[in-house]
Parts: structure tokens; C-alpha cells; sequence
């Protein structure tokens, strides 16, 4: 496997149908090179596991890394190449630095900012390019699916002489969550065999290190990299400084038309010789090919299909559920799961169940929706399912109001999409349970008030809604009482309930042991609690003064009348709860004083608490995460709710995803971000990659030009 002839590198040049997007560098002196310690990128394996970082080369998060495998459970998530230095020896002798660096109390250094001519995802890889004089140099990188693997390819074109390559890796095993401060490890054992090098601590899988192309030696000369400063997490308030341990640096020397390629995995030696760099690329740009060929026929091109391809980032085999995996192949299933957002974010249940209509049914992976669907609902607990899985972890935590009721909602959409009925009267008992325990009451407060058929919820120290912002025990937005959005979804999943019990056929019902009457008796008792909910949201809930919904009535403080976003679901869900006669007052209200190009605010301004900028530490953060700040992924309710009152006027919905066009070059280049400022430039914050945000674009574009 390790013989040089055979180890193929990366080679360049893209293949004509892919998918382009150029950032094109000038690299003069006077060039405001902040751009490039701000634009990130992201390329994911499948498993949870990523590489990531900016332009420039400079970490400025302790995120960034490239290589943070996804590992089983305790370990989760680590980083385990942290940063590769890149020193050009030319033919005439000039020595070039490529990438970039930062220390504490000297600045970011840009080495290669002079020369980087172009950054570009070719299919949403990354791709650099530098102007070295007389010959051009490329960069790529790419993860093989489903490994934790990094291919890392440096490709020559043109020129004279023999030019000389520096590859230094710099590393500090730890958790991706980790502060940068902790302690380093220094006692790293180096094994070399062959042309096969490890580096290991105890416990931990080994990094492996192999250099495909021509011969390249590792020269040890163990260093210890000080005080490297991580500005954004310097600017978010955590600790941002830390050293780093490099065992050496690896000398290649390439021809004009060499190429050669750094490959670190935590894999077995067997599986990274699976595919040389060159098989590798091509089979990873074939399947990103087929990911666009398998959506619809309006996203193989442009924006839609470069969100076809962020789709994917989000979609996982969560390596370390090891159970979980063995439990679903026994049943002839699989498991997967939807990551939330990158870097931080784990697999959330409100978010998986927002975003599996755009990121899998808007995309054609069908049969991965079921997979998701089936695995969600193993964990169902007291009518709950999980709000969220901790890294390294296999047990959910189950605080969440809205993310079972969202599960309705997209197993509607996906039997709607698929008419898979028989995943349909599989989980039909498991939804039944979910009603049953909201009526009766479960965990949090969560459940029916018998005075008026609402659902309620909240518990002491506990953030149950998506406006889930908490810091040092304070819940910034509790909402505690019956929230908007959750009796919205609460009426469209009791009249899905009702629908579902009511199409089932003979079969179905007779495998449960029922008789036709008795499920007939239960969809017409779940259609009472419907009918009352229905009459006393729309007198509760209806704020005459302002023309719009409150946002929370019999709340800790009475009724709150913030005008927020959440009322939108009361027009665009499965079955709206609002009575036809208020759309127009409502949605005139969320597109004047709540739309922005690129989502909705999550307050209205001119409130006592709005916040237009959402920065600072994570306390003044937190205090503005739902108090203003713009959330993308608001923008697909608010386009169902515009389409549902104005079905003809499809050309007003696309104008309200313009902003997404310009954003997919800012921050994380090809992705959508978490969050918005509230007010103009709109600066992007929070995670640089969120799986709704990406999801709702794209359901909204696919949407808006059928």
C-alpha cells in the first residue's frame, strides 16, 4: 500500500461540469487582507468529523483544524492535525511562506497573501491558488466519505527547476470543544516504518501520516509552537491562546507537472491505502455529481445546487452511536442524523426535524429521510424526543417543547414526498403515545390545559422553545406559558394525528389489533381537542391592538405582546391554527417590521429589549440571540405563509431570498450562517454553517421557481 510508485497524489484541474465558485485574490501590498482571516471554509466526511479554516491559513477558532475526527463515544469529536506550515523554496533560491499564522502580541502574519491569486470551491472543495513567478501552485483538500481522512494536495504547474516544499504539522489532541488553554500533552510517541509515521498519545488512535508522490522525508525536529492566538475566540470572551507541538516537517521536492499529497488519518493503514488521493478525488467528485443529479431538476445549477452540496455537510452516520448502528442494520435499517450547525452545534431534534425537508426530500435522498425519521424515533421518552445528542455521548437530553411536535411535521412531509405508509403505520403508535402524554402532561410542565385545550409548557431553569438562549442559569427568553408556535404545531399535529388514524386501511389496523370503529372513535376524539384548540387560540391569542399574535398568553407575566417571528407558523403550518380572516394583518406586520434579506428578526425594533448587533462575549451574546437578531432559516415559514395568503405572487417570495445570493461568498464560502446583526450591513455571526438556514434557503428557492 505504501509503495511510492502506486500512491497516486491529487492531480489538478477540474473536471468542465463542475460546480465553481472563485474568490479571486489581487495580493497586493495594500490589499485589506482581514478578508481573508474572515472567510472560512468547511468540508465534512460524513461522520460528524470536519476540516476547517480560513483563507488565509490563520486558526482563529479553536474549531479549525484539518483533521477533527469523529470518534466513538467517550471521545467524540477531536482535533488531531491542527495546522499545516507551508514553506516554498523556489528555483532561484527564494524562500516563500504560504500560509498564515498568528501569535500572541505580534499579529497575524499573512505569509502567503502576495501570492494566493485565487481561492475557489471546485463542487465545494477548497482549492488555493498561488503565482509563484515562473509556475503556479495548488492546493486542494479534500475528507474521503465516511473516513476520518484528510487529503491534503500540492500540484505544480509550469515553470523550471526543481522547486521545494515544507509541509510542518502542528498538533494538540483535544476535544474540538477544548479550550485552546489546555495543558499540552508533550510526550507524543513518533513511530516511523517505512514511509509510515504515527503520532500517538495514550488512549487516543494514532494520527497516521503518509506522503503520496515524490519521496518525501520527515526530518524530526520536535518544536513547541507558543501562545498561537485565536482571535475569534479572543472576540467571543473564551480563552484564545494555546501552544501547539510539532514533531518536524516532511521535504518534497517537485518538477514542473509534480504533484504530491500529505494524507493524515486515525484510520487503519489498510483503509487509507483503500484509494490512492487521485481515486479518491474522483470518487468523492462523482458522488458530489450525483447529489445534484438526484434533486430536482430546478437545483443542478447555480445557488440551488451549491446548497445542494452544503446540504450535505449536515447529513451524518454518527460515528460514535455504535449501538444505535448495530440496533437499526439488525432491523434491516441504518442510522443517520442531521449535525445542526458547524463547528459547535451536535445533532439537535428541532433542528433535524426543521431542516430534513430541505436538506433531504428537497435534495432526492429519500431513503436517508426515512433512516432519520425511524432513528428519532427509537429515542421517543415520555412522548418526547430528544432535543439534542452531547458529543461523545449516547444518551439524548430531553428539554424541548417543539421538537416532537416539528417530528409531525416532517414525517407529513416526507410521506406526502414518498408515500412511504409503511413507515407511516410503523411509527402511527409511537405518535398516538406523543399525543396521549401532551394531553395528559409530561416532562418540563409540558402539556394541555384542560381550561382551554392550549399546550403549555415550561419548567424553572429551562429554555423548552426554539428562543432557547441560556447563560450561568439565566434563560434569557423562558416563554414559559402557552407559546405561539407551539400551539401552532401543537393543532397541526393533533389534525395530522386525526388524518393519519382515519386514511390507515384494514391491514394496518388489524395488525394493531383494532377495529375499524375503535380507530375511527380515536381520530374523532383527537379531532375535539383540535376543534377546541383551534377556538381558543384564536381567542387568546389575537393582540387587537397591534394586529398581529401575542407572542406567549397566561405567561409568567400575563400575555406578551413582543411582535417575534414564531407567529408566522400560525399561517404556514400543515394546517394553519389561525383563522383566514387575520392572515393578511399578520403577515403585513412580520414583512414590515420583521423581514430582512436574509430572515426574519427575532424581535421587532423599537422593543424595550431589541438588540440590533449581536456580538461580545457569551453573555451579551446570548442576551441578544433572540432579542433582534436575524435567523435565515425563518425565511421558509414566511415564504409558505406568503404563498399560502398570495399563492399567485411567487415573484414577491423569491425577492425574499436575494440576500443569499451575496452571502454565499462571505463567511463560511459556500454555506449559510446561523444568524444575522438586525439592521444593515446584516453581518453574519454564530455558527458559519447551519443546517435550517441552509435547508430553508433551499426549500424556499425550490419553492418559488416551480
Amino acid at each position: 500500500m505504501t509503495d511510492q510508485t502506486t500512491c497516486t497524489p491529487i492531480s489538478p484541474g477540474p473536471n468542465p461540469t463542475t460546480l465553481l465558485r472563485r474568490m479571486p485574490w489581487p495580493g497586493t501590498p495594500d490589499h485589506d487582507n482581514l478578508t481573508l482571516l474572515t472567510r472560512e471554509w468547511l468540508v465534512t466526511n460524513g461522520l460528524g468529523g470536519y476540516a476547517s479554516g480560513t483563507v488565509s491559513g490563520v486558526m482563529t477558532r479553536r474549531y479549525h483544524g484539518l483533521l477533527v475526527a469523529a470518534l466513538p463515544a467517550p471521545f467524540g469529536r477531536m482535533v488531531m492535525l491542527n495546522h499545516l506550515a507551508e514553506h516554498v523554496k523556489l528555483p532561484d533560491g527564494r524562500k516563500i511562506a504560504l500560509g498564515g499564522e498568528e501569535r500572541v502580541g505580534s499579529g497575524a502574519e499573512l505569509h502567503g497573501a502576495q501570492y494566493l491569486r485565487e481561492f475557489r470551491l471546485e463542487s465545494g472543495l477548497p482549492v488555493w491558488r498561488y503565482d509563484l513567478g515562473e509556475s503556479v501552485l495548488e492546493k486542494r483538500l479534500l475528507l474521503p466519505h465516511q473516513q476520518n481522512t484528510v487529503h491534503i494536495g500540492y500540484s505544480r504547474i509550469g515553470g523550471s527547476g526543481t522547486l521545494r516544499l515544507d509541509l510542518r504539522p502542528s498538533l494538540h489532541f483535544r476535544h474540538h470543544e477544548a479550550p485552546v488553554s489546555t495543558s499540552l500533552e508533550r510526550s507524543y510517541e513518533t513511530t516511523i516504518v517505512d514511509d509510515r509515521y504515527e503520532f500517538s498519545l495514550e488512549a487516543l488512535p494514532p494520527l497516521r501520516v503518509l506522503i503520496c508522490g515524490p519521496a518525501g522525508t520527515l526530518t524530526m525536529q520536535p518544536h513547541l509552537v507558543r501562545q498561537v492566538l485565536y482571535r475569534m475566540e479572543e472576540s467571543r470572551g473564551y480563552e484564545s491562546a494555546g501552544d501547539l507541538w510539532s514533531p518536524g516537517f516532511f521535504r518534497m521536492y517537485l518538477e514542473p507537472g509534480a504533484s504530491t499529497t500529505l494524507v493524515a488519518s486515525t484510520e487503519s493503514w489498510d483503509a487509507i491505502g483503500a484509494l490512492t488521493p487521485a481515486q479518491a478525488l474522483d470518487a468523492e467528485g462523482r458522488r458530489r455529481e450525483r447529489l445534484i443529479e438526484a434533486a430536482p431538476a430546478s437545483s443542478h445549477h447555480g445557488l440551488p445546487a451549491e446548497l445542494v452540496l452544503a446540504a450535505d455537510q449536515f447529513i451524518v452516520t454518527p460515528a460514535g452511536r455504535v449501538e444505535d448502528r448495530a440496533r437499526a442494520r439488525a432491523a434491516g435499517d441504518e442510522i443517520r442524523t442531521i449535525i445542526a450547525g458547524y463547528h459547535w452545534f451536535t445533532d439537535w431534534g428541532r433542528d433535524t426535524m426543521i431542516s430534513l425537508e430541505g436538506l433531504t426530500l428537497s435534495t432526492g435522498r429519500h431513503t436517508e429521510a426515512g433512516y432519520i425519521l425511524r432513528t428519532f424515533a427509537h429515542y421517543v421518552k415520555d412522548g418526547l424526543i430528544p432535543n439534542m445528542f452531547p458529543d461523545g455521548e449516547n444518551e439524548g437530553l430531553y428539554h424541548t417543547a417543539d421538537a416532537t411536535l416539528w417530528f409531525f411535521h416532517a414525517l407529513h412531509r416526507y410521506v406526502e414526498r414518498t408515500g412511504d405508509r409503511r413507515t407511516l403505520a410503523l411509527l402511527l403508535p409511537i405518535l398516538r403515545g406523543i399525543i396521549e402524554h401532551h394531553l395528559r402532561g409530561t416532562r418540563f410542565g409540558i402539556g394541555v390545559d384542560p381550561a382551554d385545550g392550549l399546550l403549555r409548557q415550561g419548567a424553572e431553569g429551562y429554555q423548552l422553545t426554539w428562543m432557547d438562549a441560556k447563560v450561568d442559569g439565566w434563560v434569557v427568553t423562558p416563554r414559559r406559558g402557552k407559546a405561539v408556535e407551539i400551539n401552532a404545531l401543537w393543532y397541526s399535529a393533533l389534525r395530522l394525528l386525526e388524518r393519519w388514524l382515519l386514511e390507515q386501511d384494514d391491514s394496518a389496523i388489524a395488525a394493531r389489533g383494532e377495529a375499524r370503529e375503535q380507530t375511527a372513535a380515536a381520530a374523532d376524539e383527537i379531532g375535539k381537542h383540535a376543534a377546541r384548540a383551534y377556538e381558543s387560540f384564536n381567542r387568546r391569542f389575537w393582540y387587537e391592538q397591534g394586529g398581529y399574535l401575542y407572542d406567549v398568553v397566561d405567561g409568567e407575566h400575563g400575555d406578551d405582546a413582543a411582535c417575534r417571528p414564531n407567529q408566522v407558523l400560525a399561517i404556514s403550518a400543515d394546517y394553519p391554527v389561525l383563522d383566514p380572516s387575520h392572515w393578511n394583518a399578520v403577515l403585513e406586520v412580520v414583512r414590515e417590521r420583521l423581514l430582512t434579506p436574509v430572515g426574519l428578526r427575532s424581535l421587532a425594533p423599537g422593543h424595550p429589549d431589541y438588540k440590533p448587533t449581536y456580538h461580545g462575549d457569551l453573555r451579551t451574546r446570548d442576551a441578544a440571540y433572540h432579542q433582534g437578531t436575524v435567523w435565515a432559516w425563518l425565511i421558509g415559514p414566511m415564504i409558505d405563509a406568503w404563498l399560502r395568503v398570495h399563492p399567485d405572487d411567487r415573484e414577491s417570495a423569491r425577492h425574499m431570498l436575494d440576500g443569499f445570493a451575496h452571502h454565499l461568498g462571505e463567511a463560511c464560502i459556500g454555506s449559510i450562517s446561523e444568524i444575522f446583526d438586525a439592521e444593515d450591513p446584516y453581518t453574519p455571526r454564530g455558527c458559519v454553517a447551519q443546517a435550517w438556514s441552509v435547508a430553508e434557503v433551499l426549500r424556499g428557492f425550490q419553492l418559488t421557481h416551480e
